[in-house]
């Protein structure tokens, strides 16, 4: 079976074919860094790592591009309340998603670029708008879009922009669809942005939302690339818009493939704070949830299926993998020192044949979590008769190792952490009392490569076994 994915933008499956045969270029939606971020953005993340895993199980070297936007309307605003610059305002959360993605088991993207390191190539990007006469300078300084200018405007959307008056504007970085019209590209300057400023041909001004994911996706993965996800809040007015100026400035298709992650509801309702129920996954951390545990209750619904985030779902999450992790310590106590078996014994192969297909299928995670737990129960019965040999057993072990690099939910080898870890754990503690950020992270890094992440808690930090290691 081929691999195929739901392409938004078709409204259909469709069968993946890389534009190079064997790498594929994926860019996503990454953080805005004014806040810590919360469930609903991780379940977008976890997803977009599925993906990135599930193409690399299938054979393609991956090329993932996620961008961090660090100016924006959120970014000044929160930055001038709290009375700091930009930079020192952003970074602790920027630092903050990091820690919270190795958490998570979230694989390292090949490049993050921040929009405010970026600025020259979104700046030549509108001027190449200007030029095909696809954008105008307005009487402040600011430049907008001329969405009339681009016959499939809305499409992603699917927008009715027969109700559209010619010439209007829209400012601000986030819009409803009622209110589309023409979306700023370079915002002049004004009293409320501060010092956030840099000096453009318009004048001093900064970059609006939607150009900055457009001008770093191009710059690191070409004028077209093979795909581009999301949240399903980010397909209007922010995916529509980048579609609109990247093809009005290159006058070829920018992305092939659109996938977008469904919303996120906690018991029911729309997480917010003033409801009490909004979570970040340091709030999950310091009831007592692991990051695996929340990776798992994210992942278990597919991507195009709301879901629903209860606590009773995180604790399934904590049984489901009790199950897995009891299963791999048996099979390991089976298998002992064996060597693997040339060919997988009948109820693996079959484990791994489900799981390939389901995953294959628009990542069926639901299908491919069952293929896993049939063969948690076939083995088990196998070994509680005593009929499975160790070279059996250690081929399985090999097996699920293979599925969790899609997974990257279990703990395929036991072991504890050894003497380095302990002393980067230790090291850790002083450098962040002595706000030493930048060996900080240095040591998350190098932790990350020893197979460790560390969980901050009310009692203090300790290592936890990364995900998939």
């Amino acid at each position: 079976m081929a691999l195929t994915f739901y392409n938004t933008l078709s409204r259909s499956l469709e069968e993946f074919k890389p534009l190079s045969g064997s790498e594929a270029r994926l860019y996503t939606c990454g953080p805005t860094v004014y806040d810590f971020a919360h469930i609903g953005n991780f379940r977008a993340y976890v997803f977009e790592d599925l993906l990135r895993r599930a193409l690399r199980f299938e054979g393609y070297r991956v090329i993932q591009v996620m961008n961090l936007t660090d100016v924006d309307d959120k970014t000044i605003r929160g930055s001038r309340a709290a009375g700091k610059s930009l930079r020192d305002y952003t970074e602790p959360f920027k630092r903050a998603f990091f820690e919270d993605i190795d958490a998570l088991g979230i694989e390292r993207a090949e490049h993050y670029p921040a929009a405010t390191d970026h600025v020259p190539e979104m700046i030549a990007l509108i001027r190449r708008l200007e030029e095909r006469g696809a954008a105008y300078r307005s009487d402040d300084g600011s430049v907008y879009f001329n969405i009339s200018k681009f016959p499939g405007y809305g499409r992603l959307g699917h927008i009715d922009l027969s109700g559209l008056k010619p010439g209007a504007r829209v400012a601000q970085d986030e819009y409803m669809k009622e209110n589309a019209a023409d979306f700023a590209l370079w915002k002049a300057w004004c009293e409320e942005d501060g010092d956030v400023a840099w000096d453009s041909p318009w004048g001093r001004g900064r970059p609006g939302w939607h150009i900055e994911c457009s001008a770093m996706s191009m710059k690191y993965l070409g004028e077209t690339f093979d795909l581009h996800t999301g949240g399903m809040d980010n397909m209007f007015p922010h995916h529509d818009d980048e579609i609109a100026q990247s093809e009005a400035a290159t006058g070829k298709r920018f992305v092939n493939v659109w996938m977008h992650c469904a919303h996120l509801v906690v018991d029911g309702r729309k997480m917010s704070k003033s409801l009490g129920n909004f979570y970040s996954l340091r709030d999950l951390l310091k009831r007592g949830y692991s990051g695996r545990e929340l990776r798992y209750a994210l992942m278990a619904v597919h991507y195009r299926q709301a879901l629903n985030f209860t606590f009773e779902a995180l604790d399934a999450a904590r049984a489901a993998l009790g199950r897995l992790d009891e299963f791999l310590r048996r099979l390991r106590e089976t298998a002992g020192n064996a060597l693997p078996a040339a060919a997988l014994p009948g109820w693996a192969a079959e484990c791994r044949a489900g799981f390939a297909a389901a995953i294959r299928n628009d990542l069926n995670i639901s299908g491919a979590l069952a293929s896993v737990f049939n063969g948690v129960h076939e083995g088990n019965r196998l070994m509680a008769a005593g009929g499975l040999a160790p070279a059996d057993a250690a081929a399985a072990l090999d097996m699920l190792g293979e599925l969790d690099g899609v997974l990257g939910l279990l703990a395929v080898r036991e072991d504890r952490p050894g003497a380095e870890a302990e002393a980067l754990l230790a090291e850790r503690a002083a450098v962040r009392k002595a706000k030493n950020w930048a060996r900080s992270d240095e040591i998350r890094v190098r932790l990350g490569e020893l197979g460790w992440v560390v969980q901050d808690t009310p009692g203090g930090s300790k290592l936890v076994r990364k995900a998939g290691t």
